[in-house]
């Protein structure tokens, strides 16, 4: 009786949880990114947020594809711990399909061509620009949909004990 009252009461900690999610994020739709580079939906390379630090030589190579992939699960990190920071307690997946969307706008639009992650849009084609957009999207939902799960059912459970 004692244990359940305790382990019942435990929180989820907002920032070991954001390091974890955004982790798994990061390798994951990574991972996808890169399936989509090498069957040639986009032409972004998978290291794309490592190529303003490194040569463009180094990041076509397979120890660059890597180096990118961290730096893509590092952007997923920052990602997740400033979601969960500012907008935790909205529900449902649509916030997080636009917090998809303002971070591809932020790279592809604004950061990505002015450091030379990538090309300006208008200079990349259509199946690249369309499947970036939809991976961001995913990313998004991936991210904001799990952190409102996570905090939501906790103020739910939280909600549920003091009533009872």
């Amino acid at each position: 009786m004692v244990m359940e009252q305790t382990s019942a009461k435990q929180r989820t900690n907002p920032f070991y949880f954001s390091l974890e999610l955004g982790f798994f994020a990061g390798l994951f739709w990574g991972g996808i990114r890169w399936i989509f580079y090498v069957l040639h939906f986009s032409v972004i390379s998978p290291g794309f947020a490592a190529k303003p630090f490194f040569g463009t030589s180094f990041m076509r190579s397979a120890s660059g594809f890597l180096l990118g992939w961290l730096f893509f699960i590092l952007l997923s990190i920052a990602a997740s711990l400033i979601y969960t920071a500012l907008f935790r307690k909205l529900k449902g997946p649509w916030p997080g399909i636009a917090y998809g969307v303002i971070w591809w706008l932020l790279l592809f639009l604004i950061a990505g061509p002015q450091v030379g992650m990538m090309e300006r849009l208008s200079h990349l084609p259509w199946n690249t620009i369309i499947c970036e957009f939809c991976l961001f999207i995913l990313w998004g939902v991936f991210i904001g949909y799990t952190v409102a799960t996570e905090f939501n059912e906790e103020r739910i459970r939280d909600e549920q004990q003091t009533v009872s």
